[in-house]
């Protein structure tokens, strides 16, 4: 039966049944569509081919018997977020991971598993105690204190599958755990494909939060910020800053911070931010260089910084679909399909010939 894929697809382009009618130039009504969503009725070979070619998926795709759900997604950047926006993303989010997943199984011994840390070891009591779990995060994941080079590349490395998408401006992204049948959940963070490098990476630092502290007895704010202080000493290591800045200082330069922006890959507001936390700099000189980058406007989203980063794009699943292709596990055409781009295309990207 096709419901649950037919209304997915629906939903991925924000269409309501009405649209989605309309767009097949009204050869079954809308409550015929609704039939076929609750599997109800079956379309014919005909409807089927107009509705697959007006959501822009194949036939055999809304014939797929694959389930998979989503779970635990959280909005918490778009409180006021349509519900209807959010079953788009959610529905985009499944479309995407059902395409992923396909490729790693096609592949023996691609998939990556997540392996969660032990919740006792990343309980968190105090907003301050996120600072230690992001320590412990880093010893448990061998990085040292270095800066983290390619956030993205790191988290699908330990089995958290990183999705961007186009997102409204104010969501920075979410994350949420895939289900499927007699497997283990597999967790995915989203991020905003609008957002520039700096967001990104503290998104996906700020979402990694969610995926491996354990609250006790934190309100709803609280975590939020303890996520953010988790994000802020994930990507900036306490050791590295204080080598690289000294344990106090009565001054600093944006200059000398725009520079420290370069290593760490955040913005120059996060770096600000990080300093008053180690307790680098005074409280009057927080306030002096807050209402310094607030005048600039860089610590608004729409920020026009030195040095704004290019967005860290996902690349695992690309690589998986051209090995596919390369080991003829896949046809370039399905190859095509998967990563939602033409032949002609997928032949330049084998090619090594990018945009």
């Amino acid at each position: 039966m096709i419901g649950n894929r037919l209304k997915r697809a629906r939903e991925a382009l924000g269409w309501s049944l009405r649209e989605l009618e309309t767009a097949i130039e009204g050869q079954v009504s809308a409550q015929a569509i609704g039939k076929y969503e609750r599997d109800e009725m079956m379309p014919s070979s005909t409807i089927l081919l107009a509705l697959a070619r007006a959501l822009h998926v194949s036939p055999e795709y809304l014939l797929n018997e694959r389930q998979i759900a989503l779970t635990g997604v959280d909005f918490r950047k778009a409180p006021h977020a349509a519900a209807r926006e959010e079953r788009a993303v959610e529905a985009s989010v499944l479309d995407q991971m059902e395409r992923y997943l396909e490729l790693e199984e096609l592949l023996p011994g691609a998939e990556q598993p997540w392996d969660a840390p032990d919740a006792r070891a990343f309980r968190i009591d105090r907003i301050e105690d996120a600072e230690q779990a992001a320590d412990s995060l880093r010893r448990l994941w061998n990085l040292g204190i270095d800066p983290i080079a390619f956030m993205a590349e790191l988290l699908e490395d330990k089995g958290i599958k990183v999705i961007a998408l186009d997102l409204p401006e104010n969501v920075s992204g979410s994350k949420a755990f895939v289900q499927r049948p007699d497997r283990e959940d597999v967790p995915v963070i989203v991020v905003n494909e609008g957002h520039n490098g700096e967001r990104q990476r503290f998104t996906l630092a700020h979402e990694l939060a969610y995926l491996v502290l354990r609250f006790s007895g934190l309100g709803d704010a609280e975590q939020e910020k303890a996520a953010d202080r988790f994000a802020g000493a994930f990507l900036m290591a306490r050791d590295m800053v204080l080598r690289l800045l000294g344990p106090h200082r009565t001054s600093i330069s944006l200059g000398e911070l725009a520079e420290l922006k370069k290593l760490f890959k955040v913005s120059i507001a996060s770096l600000v931010v990080r300093c008053g936390q180690l307790g680098i700099i005074t409280k009057a000189v927080y306030g002096r260089l807050w209402a310094r980058i607030k005048d600039l406007g860089w610590n608004s989203q729409a920020s026009s910084e030195p040095g704004t980063l290019k967005a860290e794009v996902p690349q695992r699943m690309e690589r998986l679909c051209l090995r596919a292709v390369a080991e003829g596990a896949i046809s370039e055409p399905r190859a095509a399909e998967l990563l939602r781009i033409s032949v002609r295309e997928l032949d330049r990207r084998l090619m090594g010939q990018f945009a």
